[in-house]
């Protein structure tokens, strides 16, 4: 029991200390005008700590972090089927169902692990940090939000699917903001997010699709995948 309150509170304290410095960084950004890149190194260190702490808390064997890269994989692979549909990405239902299975930290290890891998299709840039960490946090919280148990069945999988979609688009919209938008007012942020309204509302309705049409299904198969190979069961 002691191991697992550990395991919980790394993830917690992990979140919040992702949050937080997100936050700061783009205040310090608002208030500077500049510095995204700044932000996007933070950003990279930041995607790294749960790995860290995950590997430093479970030792993890290669049963372990099999299903983390075969889930990663399958993330990538979606991603880059659907590359001619703008706005859909099921990257975010895999990354999202990794992190019901698997726990907190394999849910952003498989986030953070799907962007940096689908942009060497895509192309990598200083946009990856940032997809990193924002299908990171989709991972992370699902974990998290699982493990106290909010997320019970398929409706409460697809309405935080449609929140993680959200929040995923908000990140990313801070990076265009902060990357190419000068100066930043209120004006420029609002034409943003107008601009990108109809590629978040795809990615939030084809997000809860494919929770519909795969979450139950495949979380029964990692349950028994879980089960049979002792895999992560204190995560």
């Amino acid at each position: 029991m002691e191991r697992i309150r550990n395991k919980k509170l790394t993830a917690a304290v992990t979140a919040f200390a992702v949050v937080a410095c997100v936050v700061l960084l783009v205040l310090y950004v608002l208030k500077n005008k500049s510095g995204y890149a700044l932000v996007s190194v933070v950003m990279i260190s930041l995607s790294i700590v749960p790995f860290f702490l995950s590997f430093e808390r479970r030792k993890p064997k290669a049963r372990d972090i099999v299903p983390i890269a075969v889930m990663a994989a399958l993330a990538t692979v979606g991603r880059i089927a659907f590359a001619m549909v703008a706005g859909v990405k099921p990257t975010t239902a895999i990354v999202i169902i990794s992190g019901v299975a698997f726990g907190p930290q394999a849910g952003f290890l498989t986030g953070a692990v799907s962007a940096l891998a689908s942009n060497f299709f895509f192309g990598q840039g200083a946009w990856t940090p940032w997809q990193m960490l924002a299908w990171g946090l989709c991972g992370l919280f699902a974990g998290m939000f699982k493990n106290i148990g909010a997320i019970k069945g398929t409706k409460s999988l697809i309405l935080y699917g449609v929140l993680a979609s959200m929040m995923f688009g908000l990140i990313m919209n801070g990076w265009h903001i902060i990357g190419f938008v000068s100066p930043i007012t209120a004006g420029a942020v609002i034409t943003t997010l107008v601009a990108s309204f109809y590629y978040d509302l795809v990615h939030v309705i084809s997000t809860a699709v494919f929770l519909l049409l795969l979450g139950n299904m495949w979380l029964k198969k990692l349950a028994r995948v879980k089960d049979k190979f002792g895999v992560m069961q204190t995560g």
